[in-house]
């Protein structure tokens, strides 16, 4: 039986805050056959992706007053180790050395993102960039994904900084 730990980021949101981190902080501390309870003014679907494919199952429901309790269980199906780096649309291959780099650490959203897309669109492909944000980029996978790139990600030791390695993808021509 899955033993929950509530977090209710309500007031964060209703300050005008952004309760990511603090979500995130919860679900790695999670210890074995726990999982979260999440109490939320909206159903957050964006979270369920991205606990989604850390290997969380959710059940979602609303509760008076618009707010939503979200149930995050630990997966039943096999998954890979959710302790290792995020890898999508490439192999396992060495890849080249970065040819920029990027500390995007000091910007708020949705200006990482807009800055790497930029960069990636005016590199050739092959070539891969580094960059360093202060957290995960969930809104960027799928955009590096629809441009045909490949990515590397995780967090730093320090646990706070998140960097992100992009190869940009073959077939497509840089920008003049």
């Amino acid at each position: 039986m899955t033993r929950f730990v509530d977090v209710d980021v309500r007031p964060i949101l209703r300050a005008g805050g952004e309760p990511f981190d603090k979500i995130m902080e919860a679900v790695n501390a999670l210890q074995p056959g726990e999982g979260l309870r999440l109490f939320a003014t909206f159903k957050p679907t964006p979270l369920l992706h991205v606990l989604g494919a850390k290997g969380f199952e959710h059940e979602a429901r609303a509760l008076d007053g618009g707010d939503w309790e979200v149930l995050f269980s630990p997966s039943t199906a096999q998954r890979p180790d959710a302790a290792t780096d995020t890898l999508a649309g490439g192999d396992d291959t060495p890849w080249p050395e970065p040819r920029q780099h990027m500390d995007n650490r000091d910007l708020d959203p949705p200006e990482p993102m807009v800055r790497i897309l930029v960069v990636t669109e005016k590199m050739a492909p092959g070539d891969v960039l580094s960059a360093l944000l202060c957290r995960e980029p969930i809104f960027l996978f799928p955009e590096l994904a629809k441009r045909g790139h490949a990515w590397r990600g995780g967090f730093e030791p320090d646990g706070v900084t998140y960097k992100v390695l992009i190869r940009v993808g073959a077939g497509r021509e840089p920008a003049k």
